[in-house]
């Protein structure tokens, strides 16, 4: 195992969080652990079908990020790892699993599918197949705000785009074309480097000049930080330094989340390049089991309410999957519908 890089110290009793924002933290984060396990389930039963990439570990980041957006007014651009995303965002668990059904009562009407979550109401710019796809998509978000504000005068226009994609979307040239166009223009845009140590099956260190990612907003004279990606509350603590300053007029922020997936790639990966030692070391930094210390070390929560939200959420997971099997499919005479823009 290569050696591991040891991410910012983050005191969790230096910062000042609610009982009400601990306890919506955590049922975010178990509410994307949750699905994406019933969503392993409904695959290997063969329920659902395609390319199916889960975000099991990297939750921490999902909400550290999303949730301390302003919900259905800031964007969020995704990637191909999107169902958690797109929960953190708001959109319904029932939604998301229809979605991955291909229903018609899904997000995207049943066309999207795993890969291409989608929800105008939720300001979720989709997710993207193709590696560094959304980057731009993101990039533009962030810009219409900014002329919508700057020369159409319109003072409502202050909304954040939050834009994610993993370690090796950072070797794409959109990525260095992207930031600089932002930096240049000061634009409100957060771009999150969900760094999970690998890109399919190559491993980050091997594929690129400099490991650290952070560093390379300074090319652009942006901020850049380093954060733990296993710890809710350094994710949200960053996240809202971040917020902040977009929102105030004072540019970009590039954000490298240090995590891990402990899934494969995807659900037809048999996960065999990675060593076992190296999936135990970032198994037990498991960022649900972290939060749950933080909060009962806090006296935010007690183990009998934690235990109650996750009770909870998994009825909101197994209603999702009934609402899944029960919705319609797509009907054939509408397939060539919401291939343009409708009046």
């Amino acid at each position: 195992m290569a050696a591991e890089r040891t991410p910012p110290k983050f005191d969790p009793s230096s910062i000042k969080i609610s009982k009400e924002e601990g306890l919506m933290l955590y049922e975010d984060m178990v509410l994307g652990r949750l699905f994406e396990d019933k969503c392993a389930e409904m695959y290997y039963r063969g329920k659902m079908f395609g390319f199916v990439h889960l975000y099991n570990g990297q939750e921490a980041v999902s909400t550290g990020v999303i949730r301390a957006l302003r919900r259905d007014e800031d964007y969020v651009s995704s990637t191909y790892r999107d169902h958690v995303h797109a929960l953190s965002a708001g959109v319904p668990a029932r939604e998301v699993m229809a979605e991955l059904y291909g229903k018609e009562t899904g997000c995207s009407k049943g066309r999207g599918g795993s890969m291409h979550m989608f929800s105008a109401q939720h300001n979720l710019l989709g997710g993207y197949a193709f590696i560094a796809e959304g980057i731009p998509v993101a990039t533009g978000a962030a810009y219409q705000t900014k002329y919508r504000r700057e020369a159409l005068n319109d003072s409502s226009a202050d909304q954040v785009t939050t834009c994610f994609f993993g370690d090796g979307a950072s070797n794409n040239g959109q990525f260095f074309e992207c930031l600089n166009m932002s930096a240049l223009w000061k634009l409100p845009i957060i771009y999150v480097v969900e760094n999970n140590k690998w890109a399919i099956g190559m491993a980050h260190d091997r594929a690129t000049s400099q490991p650290e990612i952070y560093k390379k907003a300074s090319v652009f004279n942006m901020e850049g930080y380093e954060v733990d990606g296993m710890d809710v509350l350094a994710v949200r603590a960053v996240a809202q330094k971040a917020i902040a300053r977009a929102r105030a007029g004072e540019g970009p922020t590039l954000i490298e989340a240090l995590t891990y997936r402990f899934r494969g790639h995807s659900l037809a990966d048999p996960d065999e390049l990675r060593s076992a030692a190296e999936k135990e070391f970032w198994i037990a930094k498991d960022p649900i089991k972290k939060l749950a210390r933080d909060l009962e070390s806090m006296g935010l929560a007690t183990a009998q309410e934690l235990k109650a939200i996750d009770d909870k959420v998994q009825a909101i997971v197994n209603e999702a999957v009934e609402f899944a099997e029960n919705s319609p499919e797509p009907d054939a005479s509408e397939l060539r519908r919401y291939v343009f823009a409708e009046d």
